[in-house]
Order: structure tokens, then sequence, then C-alpha cells
């Protein structure tokens, strides 16, 4: 139970990391955001909220490098929820008592399954990613970069019409990502079929 409570309380309070900083900046129009990365048809410059009335080019990378990070997890997610529903697990056991990996559900029931330890330890791995991992640590080439002057696999190579065009597809990428480990969650909790994915 204090696991949970532990997991929500972490889940609540990264929604912070959506609100707009409160550091005073040199402010711009919203037109200046209108030619950035990710404005494209048919939406064009999509802020329905208002996050970016008044901001400057720091707040807007920040939100910007939080929507790309959200989005390579969300990547992760549906990809991982989509995997573990077709059968594929890892071998062996999960933890020294015997419960295999094969023996964890799908979806939000896999976090009443796993034991409490394993709990803390994939809250203390993602922490260490989050702090000492994912970090552009180099002042990389755009928001994001977590290069780091280490790993390239040919992205040097590319020309900056290239470069663009796999940013764009990584941040839509992202985008549908976000919305579909949501609709995974939601339909979870509702029940039923829906194909591909197969029984909720």
């Amino acid at each position: 139970r204090n696991m949970k409570l532990i997991i929500a309380a972490t889940l609540a309070a990264s929604t912070a990391a959506f609100a707009p900083s409160k550091v005073a900046q040199t402010t711009t129009s919203l037109s200046a955001f209108e030619g950035e990365l990710g404005v494209q048809q048919p939406l064009g410059f999509f802020d329905p909220l208002g996050m970016l009335d008044d901001a400057s080019q720091d707040q807007f990378d920040r939100l910007r490098f939080v929507e790309i990070k959200h989005g390579r997890v969300a990547q992760l997610a549906f990809l991982g929820n989509i995997i573990t529903r077709t059968g594929l697990k890892l071998p062996g056991d999960i933890d020294f008592s015997g419960t295999s990996f094969e023996s964890i559900p799908n979806g939000w029931a896999a976090i009443d399954a796993i034991p409490d330890k394993g709990l803390l330890q994939m809250l203390l791995f993602v922490g260490w990613l989050e702090l000492l991992v994912m970090k552009d640590v180099t002042g990389g080439e755009f928001i994001g970069d977590f290069r780091n002057n280490y790993i390239d696999f040919g992205w040097d190579n590319f020309d900056e019409e290239t470069k663009l065009q796999k940013r764009a597809i990584e941040l839509n990428n992202g985008r549908a990502a976000m919305f579909g480990i949501l609709g995974l969650m939601m339909h979870e909790q509702l029940g039923g079929s829906i194909p591909i994915v197969g029984q909720m």
C-alpha cells in the first residue's frame, strides 16, 4: 500500500513539469513560435491552453524538452504494452521467491503483482536515469539531444533538412504515443477488446 502511495505521489509531482517556468525572462509574441519544429498542418500553431502566451524562448525550450522526453517515454510504454500483450515476456523470475515474469499480468494489474521491492528498484532506476543519465551535459545540437558527444549512429552524416525531418518524425511519434498509451490505459479500465491489442 505504501509503495502505491509513493508511486501516486511521484506521478502527481511529475505534472509540475508541465507548468510554465516562473523565472522572469524577456517575453516574445506567439508569432515567434509559429516557425518552430512541430508546427505543421493541419493544426499549425496549436496552443489551446495558452501556455505560450507571453512566453520567453527559454520557457518554450523547457516545454519542448518536456514534450520530447514524455514522448520518448510514451513510445517505450506503448511498445512495451503491445509486446507484453502478445505474450512475449522475459524468461526467469522477477524475485528470489520464484515469482516468474510470465506470471505478471499486463497493464495496471502488473502494479499489484510486482513485489514492493521490485517497484522500489524500478522507481530508483528511473530516478537515476532522470537525474544522472538523460541529460544534455555537453550542450547538444538541439533540445533533447542526449548524445553528449558519445553516441552518434550516423546522425552527423545527415544533411540539415534530413535532421529536421527526423526530429519532426520523433516529435510526432511521441505525440501519437502519448495519446496511444493514454488510450490503452483507459480501454483497459473499460474492458473489452480492441484490434491488434486484443482482450483488455
